[in-house]
């Protein structure tokens, strides 16, 4: 049995600086992703997502990111699936990538509407084919019998739809839009560094230190 409790690790890569880094959080983050992917780690684009239910219970999953600007930062799923009813009925959300070779993290929080239909659209074409039709045939989040279901149901809407199943009605984007951001760079003795933004009344990025 793996003693759990005699784990460690030291944090001794990089180091986070307010000199350093950039005024601007959405410059951070392009920066950090960056460095991420060309460190070729293991999925860069993959970050947690969570969300809380009308009872105020939270849940997370791992979805990929699909783009980012000064609008805030895109997913794509399935919109009757846990996460988007959660999100139908409490748009708020967070975000944390862990890029665990780099010894960083980043924690994301706003509000989340969905993206434009053109957007979607735009977006679901450019999945290879398998992908597009499984969109069709997973009801995501649902209790279904085994996983014959779901390779019936991709048979018989690659039948259907052939070389172009147009994007389902219940298939789309997400955009969270950040009013805090929180960069984490782990450094020796636990005195890790953790740089985070927020917005003030006069919507300006407001960069500060906090304790690890």
């Amino acid at each position: 049995m793996t003693d759990l409790a005699a784990l460690r690790k030291s944090y001794e890569r990089a180091e986070l600086s307010e000199d350093a880094s950039h005024a601007d959080p959405l410059r951070q983050f392009a920066q950090w992703l960056t460095e991420a992917i060309r460190a070729k780690i293991p999925e860069p684009n993959a970050m947690t997502l969570a969300t809380v239910d009308c009872s105020l219970r939270p849940s997370t999953r791992v979805v990929l990111i699909k783009g980012y600007d000064e609008n805030g930062i895109t997913w794509f799923s399935n919109y009757n699936s846990r996460k988007g009813q959660e999100l139908a009925t409490n748009p708020w959300a967070a975000l944390q990538f862990h890029w665990v070779e780099l010894e960083r993290v980043v924690r994301i929080e706003g509000r989340v509407e969905k993206v434009s239909a053109a957007e979607s659209d735009a977006y679901f074409a450019s999945r290879p084919l398998d992908s597009r039709i499984g969109a069709w045939a997973s009801p995501q989040s649902q209790v279904i019998a085994s996983r014959s279901v779901l390779v019936s149901n991709a048979a018989l809407y690659g039948a259907r739809f052939l070389l172009h199943p147009p994007r389902p009605l219940h298939w789309g984007g997400y955009r969270l839009q950040p009013d805090s951001w929180e960069f984490w760079q782990g450094r020796k003795s636990r005195l890790h560094d953790r740089l985070r933004y927020r917005l003030d009344s006069d919507q300006r990025w407001i960069r500060e230190r906090l304790a690890p």
